[in-house]
């Protein structure tokens, strides 16, 4: 049995225009919670809210241990004292900060071949910080029909470069780690490759890339 892994954002797809952290546009998610609920939160409270997200943001303090976005907002929101779901606010601050997800040209048609070459489609992603992963998939849908195995750091429990999720991919089909194809853009990709002691593809749509892939129809011919 073959057993491709990918990462998603930036290999599979990409929020369009978002940079590669979130923290600018903390404080739009926040304030969109603040509005739509008529809180009328001061902009101290604002600004303690999304210092306190800012500190879950594991590209600021690092954390391999995934929280999920109901701990996360429990604790961020604490000092509101309203009486508002948070599974509500969740879904508001998402909706505040306007994503568009993209999937690349080249994911759909190179997935479909991947499927007639009989290999078993799997993900390893980490989700942005305090994102469930019910709101992410709906902004990949269409990708979810190509892919048999989704596993997000959600899943797994951790975030790259934990191998935890490599393991579960492992255990799943029953196929040794090792044997595994990981394909990502980022270092935490590597490292996590490193760690399971599994091939890694490097690719990097963007720039320059001798030690890997632009495109995943270049994939196809080294695999």
């Amino acid at each position: 049995m073959k057993v491709i892994v990918f990462d998603l954002g930036g290999t599979l797809m990409q929020y369009v225009g978002m940079p590669s952290s979130w923290v600018d546009f903390y404080r739009q998610g926040v304030n969109e919670i603040n509005q739509r609920y008529n809180c009328k939160m001061s902009n101290e409270v604002i600004g303690k809210t999304v210092q306190m997200l800012e500190n879950f943001n594991p590209r600021i303090n690092y954390r391999e241990t995934e929280y999920s976005a109901e701990f996360i907002f429990a604790q961020i929101l604490e000092h509101w004292h309203i009486d508002v779901p948070i599974s509500k606010c969740i879904e508001t601050f998402w909706f505040g900060l306007k994503l568009k997800a993209e999937i690349y040209s080249d994911v759909i048609p190179v997935l479909s071949i991947l499927r007639e070459r009989d290999y078993i489609i799997a993900t390893l992603t980490d989700l942005p910080n305090a994102m469930p992963d019910n709101i992410f998939k709906r902004d990949i849908s269409e990708l979810l029909d190509y892919i048999d195995y989704y596993v997000s750091s959600a899943v797994s429990g951790y975030r790259k470069p934990n191998c935890k999720g490599l393991q579960m991919i492992s255990e799943k089909y029953k196929v040794p780690i090792t044997k595994l194809i990981f394909v990502g853009d980022e270092e935490k990709d590597s490292q996590t490759a490193l760690n399971a002691n599994c091939k890694f593809i490097s690719i990097k749509r963007f720039e320059e890339n001798e030690e890997g892939i632009s495109d995943l129809y270049e994939l196809l011919k080294i695999i």
